[in-house]
Order: structure tokens, then C-alpha cells, then sequence
């Protein structure tokens, strides 16, 4: 994406860059400040590693001298980790982070928000919920003085797709068979089956956007395990259709400031939810002042690297408007 929109960035917003460092599980900590080549990484042509190769990140950071992160590791909804170690460190470093991992944000984004305060940075996460759909940057820029009350929507694509495959005939293991091939779902699709995806998805939202500190042992979860291939089909003949929901109401007075649920629920074919089919997911918002709805029709991995993007030109434009 970014060598894709390379001249865009430069011409209309000034803005030049330079890939310094790249680690996976697999080649380890790469870094040069003066530059790696990206294309030639994206066709697997990967430098080799050198004796005094970084061995962590911080080492990693310092040798890149890198001024932004972007953060990609998978999922670990139980504590975060380890994107949250590496956030912190980039922020400690000085420079930006950036965010596809919703569970930093679940279990330290007081923590990362004031530490990117302290340092001058920013800690930014569009990608994490509805791949490149601005969500979090809809808030603050665009709903000023907005009170959020209320959030329901269909939030994960693997059990979309799985739910529409078993209407098709398929069964349960065909369906994720096909949600893997599409690259939807997860080596182990548990995440997503047992409604954990959904839940760190929804507790994100209500922490940043609610500002209530959600706890997802708070959160009622129920996955689509427990339904049956000819329940899933009767409700599909009978003009209706299962989809994993997630809600979350705020409740003056209550003990718990916010109810939230994920669970699957039969909706009639006049709930704009029934009629999401593949990757495609929506939310919809109930303000104060109106309710307002977004879909994303069948996002690929490219909706997630255009929401990284975008927090890249917000997080450099914040720090130097003129570009740089």
C-alpha cells in the first residue's frame, strides 16, 4: 500500500518515507536505517541477518531509528501480548504507533493513550475494528459533542462467511475450510467460532468510544458452535437468518454502565444484518442526536493495510503538517 500510493503521499501530501526495519516470527529483527527494499521483501527476497542482528525490540527500534511502528502480530485475547510490549517500546522510543491489533486496546489503552501523550506521539488503531472503515477518527473528528448510547452490528467476517456456507449445504468444518481459503480465518478458527473476536471487537469500541473501561469478562458471549447445520437452515427456509451480533447499550444508574452481549441471533430478512453476505460486516451507532449505520462490503487484507495507512498521514500530519 505504501509503495502503491508512494507519489500520492509525496505529491499531494508532502510526504516522503522509508522502510528501516521489518520483524516476523520467521526472519527475526531486521533493520537498516538506510533503508530496506520493499518490494524485493514482498517478493521473498529477504537480506540475510547479520551476527549483531537486533535480539529484541528495542535494539530493533534504536538500529532502525525508526520514527513510526506499525504493529501487525496475530490476536491474543486473554492479555494482549505481546503487541502491547512492542507498542509500549516504540512509544518509549519516541515514535508513533500504529495498531491492527485490537488487544492493546482492551487491556492497555489507558496506558499507551497517556504514554503517547507524555512522549508527544500517537497511539492509533483504525485497522482494528472494520479493517479501514474510519470508526475511531469518525468520533473525534466528525461527531463532536455526539453521546454515544448505543452499538449493535456484525462484526466478524469468519462466521459470516461459515453461516452463509452452511445455508448453502455446506457443513461446519466445509464452511471454515472455505473461510480459511478466503483468508478470513485463523489456522484455529476458535477465535472467531466461540465469539472472542466479536467481544474484543465490541469491548474496543465501548472502551475508546464510551469511554467505560469494558472488561470482556463482562461481556455475555455466546459463539455459533452451539448452532445446528438444520437449525441454520430451517430459519434460512423460513425467511430468516442466524448472524453472530454483538450489542452494547449504555444504562444510567445500572451497576454496570454498559450491557454488552455477542451472541447469535435470528433476524428477519428486514434487519439490514440478515443481508450481509461474505466478509462484509456493519455497525450501527445510536447517538443522542440520530442513529447512524456503516457496511463494508467484502473488505480484503487491503482495507486493513488502507486503515493503517490512513493513521500513518494522521500521525505524521499531527507531528508536522507541512508533511515531511
Amino acid at each position: 500500500m505504501l509503495v502503491a500510493k508512494e507519489s500520492e503521499l509525496r505529491e499531494r501530501y508532502g510526504v516522503h518515507w522509508r522502510l528501516t526495519g521489518v520483524a516476523t516470527r520467521r526472519t527475526g529483527w531486521l533493520a537498516d536505517p538506510g533503508g530496506l527494499h520493499p518490494l524485493a521483501l514482498l517478493n521473498g527476497h529477504w537480506p540475510a541477518p547479520p551476527a549483531d542482528a537486533p535480539r529484541n525490540v528495542r535494539e530493533w527500534l534504536e538500529r532502525a531509528r525508526a520514527d513510526l511502528l506499525f504493529e501487525a502480530t496475530s490476536l491474543n485475547a486473554q492479555h494482549g501480548q505481546p503487541a502491547i510490549d512492542h507498542l509500549r517500546a516504540a512509544l518509549e522510543h519516541g515514535a508513533h504507533a500504529i495498531s491492527a491489533n485490537k488487544g492493546p486496546i482492551v487491556h492497555a489503552y489507558g496506558e499507551l493513550t497517556a504514554l503517547a501523550r507524555a512522549r508527544g506521539k500517537r497511539f492509533l488503531h483504525e485497522s482494528t475494528v472494520m479493517d479501514g472503515v474510519p470508526i475511531f477518527s469518525l468520533f473525534s473528528a466528525g461527531l463532536p459533542a455526539a453521546d454515544l448510547r448505543g452499538i449493535s452490528g456484525v462484526l466478524n467476517s469468519t462466521t459470516n462467511v461459515v453461516l452463509t456456507e452452511i445455508e448453502k449445504g455446506r457443513t461446519l468444518e466445509e464452511a471454515v475450510k472455505h473461510a480459511q481459503a478466503l483468508g478470513v480465518a485463523e489456522t484455529d478458527p476458535s477465535a472467531d467460532l466461540d465469539g472472542w473476536d466479536a467481544a474484543v471487537k465490541l469491548a474496543a469500541l465501548v472502551i475508546v468510544l464510551m469511554g467505560v473501561p469494558l472488561r470482556l469478562e463482562h461481556i455475555r458471549r455466546t459463539g455459533i458452535r452451539e448452532l445446528s447445520v438444520e437449525k441454520i437452515r430451517a430459519a434460512r427456509a423460513a425467511g430468516m437468518r442466524y448472524k453472530l451480533v454483538c450489542r452494547a447499550e449504555r444504562r444510567a444508574g445500572a451497576e454496570a454502565p454498559v450491557h454488552a452481549i455477542v451472541e447469535p441471533e435470528l433476524l428477519p430478512l428486514s434487519d439490514p444484518l440478515a443481508n450481509l453476505e461474505g466478509t462484509s460486516s456493519a455497525i450501527r451507532f445510536d447517538l443522542d442526536v440520530f442513529s447512524l449505520s456503516l457496511v463494508e462490503h467484502n473488505p480484503g487484507i487491503e482495507a486493513t493495510a488502507y486503515g493503517l495507512l490512513a493513521d500513518f498521514l494522521r500521525a505524521v500530519h499531527a507531528e508536522n503538517p507541512a508533511g515531511r
